[in-house]
């Protein structure tokens, strides 16, 4: 099993790749479409050099891996799936997120929240097959609704893909105050991954280093389990959800949180072109925030 991180920088966020490379087969997790907020144009150089690295590798993409519909970024699922194939993969409960937004955005009926936009919808549990790898879906809600964790396992070593769930141990944990977010369900959740042996390595989904600190993907359950501001050792389910709830509440909204949840809940597809040819995003007036 081999893993390589790709930072966005403009977003903070990772891009993995993980991959057999005996077999010659991978999967991309969290993809990342650039998107310029002043101007309203999309990119694909970020993606593109994590689709270069794979080709020259000679990898066959099997799938594309999305943690949850982020709020930070929009997904460049659509543009790695037309580049080079695979599965787009989601946690089940992403419907219970696309009705939310529906409604926030007051999507027409042709908005489908059946999820139908994905290939695989995974449960707590379930498993994929990626060459010798196998790859198991853990449901860790609370960030949204639908969150999952990701672990990947060879005879060799397990690592876990924890998308917005943990960061690193002097950055804490993610918000829990977009709809249908929940501060006692994400503790619940960080308890389900933080059981994982010590030397599990974490596979963060994005960083945001203090002071001093270069950007790092990586962390360990033993790591967090000593150092993490949030939840270390010694804080309990009460004393999360107090400091969770009494920091979210003086959090801005991120800042590409209107464009990337309408496309990202539709799977990464832009909005339809309207009937000049362009595309066009809403933005609800004073709803998020």
């Amino acid at each position: 099993m081999q893993v390589h991180s790709f930072l966005h920088r403009d977003t903070e966020t990772y891009t993995h790749v993980l991959a057999d490379v005996q077999q010659q087969v991978c999967a991309i997790v969290d993809p990342v479409l650039d998107f310029n907020p002043k101007s309203g144009r999309t990119a694909t150089i970020s993606i593109d050099e994590v689709i270069a690295f794979v080709k020259g590798h000679g990898w066959e993409l099997v799938y594309i891996i999305e943690t949850h519909a982020h709020a930070d970024h929009i997904s460049g699922a659509i543009h790695v799936k037309e580049t080079l194939g695979g599965q787009l993969v989601i946690g089940q409960h992403i419907t219970e997120v696309q009705k939310i937004f529906k409604q926030i955005f007051n999507f027409d009926t042709s908005f489908r929240t059946d999820a139908s936009q994905f290939d695989i919808l995974t449960d707590d549990g379930e498993t994929l097959a990626l060459g010798s790898i196998t790859i198991t879906a853990m449901y860790v809600p609370g960030h949204t609704r639908a969150d999952m964790a990701y672990i990947a396992t060879d005879d060799e070593k397990t690592v876990v893909f924890v998308g917005d769930t943990l960061f690193a141990p002097d950055v804490g944990t993610a918000r829990c105050d977009f709809p249908g977010g929940d501060a006692k369900t994400l503790y619940q959740s960080i308890k389900k991954l933080l059981a994982l042996p010590e030397e599990t390595i974490m596979y963060l989904c994005h960083d945001y280093p203090s002071k001093g600190r270069k950007h790092c993907p990586t962390t360990t359950v033993a790591a967090q389990k000593l150092a993490n501001i949030h939840v270390k050792d010694g804080i309990n389910e009460a004393e999360f959800v107090e400091m969770r709830e009494r920091r979210d509440v003086n959090l801005e909204m991120p800042r590409l949180i209107i464009p990337s949840v309408q496309i990202n809940i539709d799977a990464g597809h832009l909005p339809k072109p309207e009937s000049n040819g362009t595309r066009y995003l809403k933005v609800p007036i004073n709803v998020l925030g």
